[in-house]
């Protein structure tokens, strides 16, 4: 690996910590998704991640003061540690691994769906807590607490999918189906992202899983449905 790849992502891990948006195992596990995305993928998904990573602490910061307050913020004021990186970045990262070895464009579509999937849900949660207006349960539209698991709004749905659209940008450059791609990245997380809100509302409420195991599942299930998408509209 290059000289001035290791130091990007030091950098990167040295910022992540200085703003306080990851604790020591936090940095460690970032570090070796970064490092394991650049081998595989190169430089795109790499910075689709990071753009994740960056717009996730700005929302995560966003007048947190007044989310602490009202008793709404993330765990750990912010700060995030390795199950929150590997339930958010795993699943791309096995989908990134499947593409290197198949070159399929399917897998380039899951990858960059499942990260739109993250980036859809942190963006969604953390500044539809601020934005979002008489959330809904998003299994019977009864009013939810705001920050509530499985809490809705029409503002974070749109704050969502602005967050899929983002990171497909990243995904149309590899492919030469570029509308395809967009379509299927912003769909696939835009629909990950409530499957994680569904997840939350259902099998985490219930104790069954835990948050980290809602991310994961999430993107996940947004990875390969954004794979779907992308092979139907061929």
């Amino acid at each position: 690996m290059e000289i001035a790849t290791i130091a990007v992502i030091a950098l990167v891990g040295a910022l992540a910590y200085k703003l306080k948006a990851l604790d020591g195992k936090g940095i460690i596990a970032a570090a070796l998704v970064g490092v394991i995305t650049i081998m595989f993928g190169g430089i795109l998904p790499f910075l689709a991640l990071l753009t994740f990573v960056l717009l996730g602490v700005f929302a995560t910061k966003y007048r947190l003061a007044e989310k602490i307050e009202r008793e709404i913020a993330q765990e750990g004021k912010g700060i995030r540690s390795w199950q929150n990186v590997l339930g958010n970045g795993l699943a791309a990262v096995m989908f990134l691994l499947i593409e290197y070895y198949t070159k399929q464009d399917v897998f380039w579509a899951a990858t960059f769906s499942s990260i739109a999937t993250a980036n859809a849900d942190t963006l969604a949660s953390e500044l539809g807590k601020i934005f979002g207006k008489a959330p809904k349960m998003i299994t019977n539209l009864n009013p939810a607490n705001v920050g509530e698991n499985g809490a809705i709004s029409w503002q974070g749905e749109i704050i969502a999918l602005i967050g899929a659209f983002t990171i497909s940008l990243f995904a149309v450059v590899l492919t030469t189906q570029k509308v395809e791609m967009l379509l299927a990245v912003t769909i696939g997380g835009f629909m990950g992202c409530n499957i994680d809100s569904l997840l939350g509302a259902t099998l985490e409420n219930k104790g069954i899983i835990n948050n980290h195991h809602t991310n994961f599942l999430a993107t996940l299930l947004g990875g390969i449905i954004g794979g779907v998408i992308f092979l139907s509209l061929l």
